[in-house]
């Protein structure tokens, strides 16, 4: 049996109220205007099994998964947008169950997973790298990391401009969001195959916006377990295997 790792975080580890409700507002409107649900579906077409996905918002994704999606674990730390993803479940193609908790200590067991999926959300975890090694633990052996995230700009003035947004400004706006993260390498550093990916901008105006540089691709976690993985196993606190969440589920 994998190990099991302990996950006793708050269940509000992250709690943006003001934000969560521009975004509930806003979010939609972008996805429909700037071609962001084009996105999203060409991110999540061809998965299958079970699937975990990180930072699920209020939602969006949630339409696009294929029927060939036996059952999506999504994690979201915000209560405000907990709760709309809650609603956008039920209408969901496919069993989707909505379960507080945070990236770095994700509510699952080891290997319980046949894909992952991060969508726009590695710009506000509070450690990346912690975040993408729970990821890699909950992956079965040659399972699927599907990512579509903004990050890094290639050009030298747009990044300058990013570096200096995160230090002052844009983190306290964005809930917590910092657009000069670098996406591909903190995958790649976090023991991931890096695999066909794409660079965007989204949306795809002439003058483009601190978070507009965006990638999507997919990694996998290599076929062979890295004992690593295995090296500290923790004390069992509440793994979730088919969840059942107290938010309620579809």
């Amino acid at each position: 049996m994998p190990p099991l790792r302990s996950t006793r975080l708050p269940h509000d580890a992250v709690h943006h109220p003001v934000f969560a409700r521009f975004y509930a507002k806003v979010s939609p409107i972008i996805d429909e205007r700037g071609g962001v649900g084009a996105h999203r579906r060409e991110l999540l077409a061809g998965l299958s099994g079970r699937v975990i996905e990180i930072g699920a918002g209020n939602g969006l994704n949630f339409p696009y998964y294929p029927p060939t999606v036996s059952e999506v674990v999504a994690i979201e730390p915000e209560r405000g947008l907990r709760r709309i993803a809650v609603e956008a479940a039920v209408r969901s193609g496919v069993p989707v169950d909505v379960v507080p908790g945070a990236a770095e200590a994700l509510p699952v067991k080891s290997e319980a997973f046949d894909a992952a999926v991060t969508s726009l959300v590695l710009c506000s975890v509070r450690d990346v790298r912690r975040a993408l090694a729970e990821l890699r633990r909950v992956l079965r052996p040659g399972g699927e990391l599907r990512f579509f995230e903004h990050g890094r700009a290639e050009g030298l003035a747009l990044a300058v401009t990013q570096h200096a947004l995160d230090r002052t400004v844009w983190p306290v706006l964005f809930g917590g969001c910092h657009t000069a993260r670098d996406p591909l390498a903190s995958i790649e550093a976090a023991g991931f195959e890096l695999g066909a990916y794409s660079r965007l901008r989204v949306p795809q105006t002439r003058v483009p916006t601190p978070a507009s540089p965006c990638v999507l691709g997919v990694a996998r976690r290599p076929p062979v377990a890295d004992p690593a993985d295995s090296a500290n196993p923790a004390n069992p606190a509440d793994p979730v295997d088919s969840v059942d969440s107290a938010d309620g589920h579809a």
